[in-house]
């Protein structure tokens, strides 16, 4: 697999083009939703009268996929602020689940990292976003996850701070690039209406945080994010 000792993940060439194929997919979903909307307006025109009715849950449910797709660039871009400040690094065996952590606050799958002060302590990231999740669902702890699934998600690539933020990646055949680019967060530090839970983070580590993305840091606010 690809070295972590490279400064941050974003000095990796594979990683931007990761990143961009991610763009990429963001822009395919943003212009082919209208464009199966117009194509399909054009059809229900030469239709008869009941076909529109066929037709209207996909009108809808494409509008509503084509404004969610705006977001998705905002948190492209969030994922980049967290490769450009934290190293990848390869972590094997990470527990996981798919069920509500004890630890967490939220409800669904998730990763479970070594505090990087505190070794003997466990923090979850939950998947609160679950754009694209399905696959790492799949492949998760779980009645769904088979041996060979799990493999394909061994060894996990991960930049960042588990007790902020922090993207994780499957690896690809080769070891040598990452894919399925993942962002995971603790909802407090986009929320600041959440309790930031400190879990021993100096102000280094959250002044590293900041410069990554988060929002509200140990009483650090940055709202131009």
């Amino acid at each position: 697999m690809y070295s972590t000792d490279r400064t941050k993940a974003w000095d990796h060439p594979p990683t931007r083009r990761a990143w961009v194929m991610h763009m990429a997919m963001n822009v395919v979903g943003l212009v082919g939703w209208p464009a199966g909307w117009v194509i399909l307006l054009g059809v229900s025109m030469h239709a008869p009268s009941w076909a529109v009715w066929l037709f209207m849950p996909f009108f809808l449910y494409g509008f509503y996929r084509f404004c969610n797709q705006l977001t998705y660039f905002r948190w492209a871009g969030r994922m980049r602020r967290v490769l450009r400040e934290y190293p990848w690094q390869s972590l094997e065996r990470v527990p996981s689940g798919l069920g509500k952590h004890p630890a967490a606050q939220d409800d669904d799958m998730w990763f479970e990292f070594r505090n990087p002060d505190v070794p003997e302590e466990r923090i979850p990231l939950v998947f609160l976003r679950h754009q694209r999740s399905y696959w790492w669902l799949r492949r998760m702890d779980g009645p769904r996850a088979k041996s060979r699934r799990r493999a394909q998600i061994e060894p996990l690539w991960f930049a960042g701070d588990p007790r902020f933020l922090a993207v994780v990646a499957a690896p690809t055949r080769n070891g040598e690039t990452p894919k399925r680019l993942h962002l995971l967060y603790q909802r407090s530090v986009f929320d600041s209406g959440r309790t930031h839970q400190v879990w021993d983070a100096d102000i280094f580590d959250s002044e590293r945080a900041r410069r990554a993305g988060a929002t509200y840091v140990a009483g650090v606010s940055h709202p131009h994010v």
